[in-house]
């Protein structure tokens, strides 16, 4: 696997580790994959849950849970770090900010169009920028945007598809869609990227539903720099969820994979249980809204409070809540270590080269 630049910094290996909230990629992941020569990325997603310094204070938590997490990743790798903000986040300014003044390597902006990503850019500062896109409309009015308001334009751009993990930017009924697949999708993201090739040199990443080295091999050859991969790593000794999330990755079969509708205002992929099945039958309306995490979600109306879901599933509470999971997640067979998983997808990807060559020599 050839490695790449993302700005001024070499990615030696070209995965990205898909940041998974909440609490599932920390440093420990994040530091596991950064070690291995990709980047390893920490989700801001519901940090104000997991560090309670402040009594009744979730956004002062949250800043002072990414500053933790940066500064204990930075004790355990010399590698490459990145932060995943979501822009539905209430609190997306305060990430920003806080990411790019604790010198966090790269964001990655997405579950919404990060117009004003760059706004948050000081003087001094070294972050990059990378949005997550799902279309190559949006990544040309993000270049667009970013151009004529900033004179800045993406470090590089994240092509997630349909068969990803958590939160998707595609309706329902697109999801199944061969049209909207991200090997229709990543040719026209790269034809964007190349517009700007005089000015910058974006590298575009595929993700969702990557988990092979012969998928990592087939997207670039039809384009794409480098892959995002975040289902792959759940299922590992340094994932930061508990045990008994990762065991619902490997007790899981295809058919407990559904699309459900989530609060953020977007259809999501994770595994049916019994806290679906109870929201499905309108047993989870939440009484109040202690954490206003989510700009787009009003408790009033919202099914369930999907950020104590989520935060229940990480601590392993499965009957309190759910995991987020690519379409693929289902094949995980093992706990295994971060390296035993780059190794094979190193191991896979050369294979696949090999049977490439053998067809087309």
């Amino acid at each position: 696997m050839k490695s790449f630049f993302i700005g001024n910094k070499e990615i030696r290996l070209p995965i990205i580790q898909g940041g998974m909230g909440v609490g599932i990629s920390l440093s420990g992941l994040a530091s596991a994959v950064a070690n291995e020569g990709g980047v390893g990325v920490i989700s801001c997603a519901g940090l104000g849950l997991l560090y309670r310094q402040y009594h009744g204070d979730y956004l002062k938590n949250s800043i002072w849970g990414l500053k933790e997490e940066i500064r204990k990743s930075r004790e355990k790798t010399q590698g490459i770090i990145g932060v995943n903000i979501m822009v539905a986040l209430s609190n997306f300014s305060d990430m920003a900010r806080t990411a790019i003044s604790e010198k966090a390597d790269i964001i990655f902006a997405g579950a919404g169009l990060p117009l004003d990503l760059p706004s948050y850019l000081t003087n001094d500062s070294k972050t990059l920028l990378v949005p997550i896109v799902s279309s190559a409309r949006a990544a040309k009015l993000i270049c667009e945007k970013w151009q004529a308001n900033y004179n800045y334009l993406p470090d590089a751009i994240v092509v997630e598809g349909p068969k990803a993990g958590g939160h998707l930017g595609f309706k329902k009924e697109q999801i199944e869609d061969l049209n909207y697949s991200l090997e229709q999708l990543i040719p026209g993201v790269v034809a964007i990227a190349a517009q700007y090739g005089d000015k910058k040199k974006i590298p575009v990443i595929a993700a969702g539903g990557i988990s092979t080295g012969e998928d990592i091999v087939r997207f670039m050859e039809l384009g794409a720099t480098g892959v995002q991969m975040g289902s792959i790593f759940v299922p590992t000794h340094e994932c930061d969820a508990s045990e008994t999330f990762k065991q619902a990755y490997i007790n899981s079969s295809k058919n407990d994979l559904m699309i459900i509708q989530s609060p953020v205002g977007m259809p999501g992929r994770a595994f049916v249980g019994e806290f679906i099945r109870s929201v499905n039958d309108g047993n989870e309306h939440p009484k109040s809204c202690p954490y206003h995490c989510l700009k787009t979600c009003n408790y009033k109306t919202s099914p369930y409070c999907i950020i104590k879901a989520l935060y229940n599933a990480s601590k392993g509470k499965m009957n309190k809540g759910y995991a987020f999971a690519g379409a693929n997640a289902y094949l995980a067979e093992k706990i295994s270590s971060v390296q035993e998983v780059i190794a094979k997808l190193k191991d896979e990807f050369v294979a696949a080269q090999q049977r490439i060559k053998a067809i087309h020599p």
